[in-house]
């Protein structure tokens, strides 16, 4: 599938990812269409609808998601679970009806078992168990769409493929107090800590836990590949393959913004998933993906840093 060739529609594309992705798929598709909420909710089954009819797309690339943290999904498990369930169901359905040449739906690591049978999570092991609790509405609702997928194909002969994204991090990240994930949200309150020359920073959970992460400049890129040449209904993990420790990824952090205050860890917040990091054997054989070419973590956040801080000057 020649991608210059296509029109290409993004949802969600003005969000942390979306970014990345436009600004990459600029190189390869002359016709690329960006979704904007302003004009477009997708929760309106007329706004879904027009998207299709007045852009009339080749290609669907669908980023659009409500997401956040550990508190944020606390607080927020019902809304998580609508509002996403009810995006994807709909940019599915009138992709099939308008005979989309392709659809690209990204889903989440947050829909694996909170304790999968094996470690790294293997593509094959997503139906085994209930995801982690606190973000279980999230999960659930984006593995419904990987069913839509699945059988939308079935019956429709749609090409519909979808992939299962590690934790992200970049440029344009959330920032926010409510619902920033645990880089940004690290970033964040070492810099106010060393500015405000607290003598202390206190974190969620015991620090034991692990995560994978993939900064996203590389999902985008992989994005694209998966876009240009992947075509069967499996999904695909796509990741690092490489964990940390959270407190092994807050002393780097603190050390990258020069904070030298104790850092403490409040076990009796949760933790979140005990393990996450993926198997990424199966995107390199469909792919070719070479994951020595990722962005090495340390670089990565330092990245991430001084945008944060020239974004702060503006």
């Amino acid at each position: 599938m020649s991608l210059k060739a296509k029109r290409i529609v993004v949802t969600g594309g003005e969000g942390f990812l979306g970014h990345h992705l436009v600004s990459y798929l600029r190189s390869y598709c002359s016709d690329l269409i960006v979704v904007r909420h302003a004009d477009y909710d997708l929760l309106k089954d007329e706004s879904v609808e027009a998207v299709y009819s007045v852009y009339k797309p080749d290609i669907v690339i669908h980023l659009a998601a409500r997401v956040g943290g550990i508190q944020y999904n606390k607080a927020n498990p019902g809304t998580l679970f609508y509002e996403n369930l009810k995006m994807g169901l709909s940019m599915i359905h009138w992709g099939m009806l308008s005979k989309v040449e392709k659809f690209v739906c990204i889903g989440t690591i947050c829909s694996y078992p909170r304790v999968p049978p094996r470690i790294p999570f293997i593509e094959d092991d997503i139906w085994e168990g209930y995801p982690e609790e606190t973000n279980a509405g999230y999960g659930i609702a984006k593995k419904a769409l990987l069913v839509q997928c699945r059988v939308y194909r079935k019956q429709y002969g749609m090409n519909c493929i979808y992939l299962l994204p590690v934790n992200m991090y970049g440029e344009y990240d959330n920032f926010s107090e409510e619902s920033s994930h645990v880089i940004p949200a690290l970033i964040k309150r070492f810099l106010y800590a060393k500015e405000s020359n607290l003598e202390e920073v206190s974190i969620w959970g015991s620090g034991l836990a692990t995560r994978e992460f993939l900064y996203a400049g590389d999902c985008a890129r992989v994005i694209t590949i998966a876009t240009d040449s992947y075509n069967s209904s499996g999904p695909l993990n796509v990741g690092s393959g490489q964990e940390i420790a959270i407190k092994d990824l807050a002393n780097l952090i603190a050390s990258i913004v020069h904070y030298t205050g104790r850092i403490v860890f409040d076990s009796s917040k949760p933790d979140g998933q005990p393990r996450r990091v993926l198997d990424t054997s199966r995107i390199q054989i469909e792919l070719g993906f070479d994951s020595s070419s990722l962005l090495p973590l340390e670089e990565g956040l330092r990245r991430t840093v001084n945008w944060y801080l020239n974004r702060e000057r503006v």
